[in-house]
């Protein structure tokens, strides 16, 4: 079951990078350094967002009946 579109798919993989490259830039540590595990909740929203880019699945979007993809033409 496919509900995530290539648009969305884009924007999720470009997010989930940012995400998950943030913490370990040492530009960003001086204004990230008093947000402690406020890094990991980066990381994890990171691979999350990776991950349903990847499988073009997104359980949230599952629940609440959304798809961004085209419709499969029978």
């Amino acid at each position: 079951m496919i509900n995530v579109g290539s648009i969305d798919r884009s924007l999720r993989l470009l997010l989930g990078a940012t995400l998950i490259a943030a913490p370990f830039l040492h530009l960003l540590d001086d204004s990230l350094a008093e947000f402690g595990t406020w890094k990991y909740v980066m990381l994890g929203a990171g691979v999350a967002m990776i991950g349903t880019a990847i499988f073009r699945f997104c359980p949230a979007y599952a629940l609440f009946g959304i798809r961004t993809c085209q419709t499969e033409q029978s």
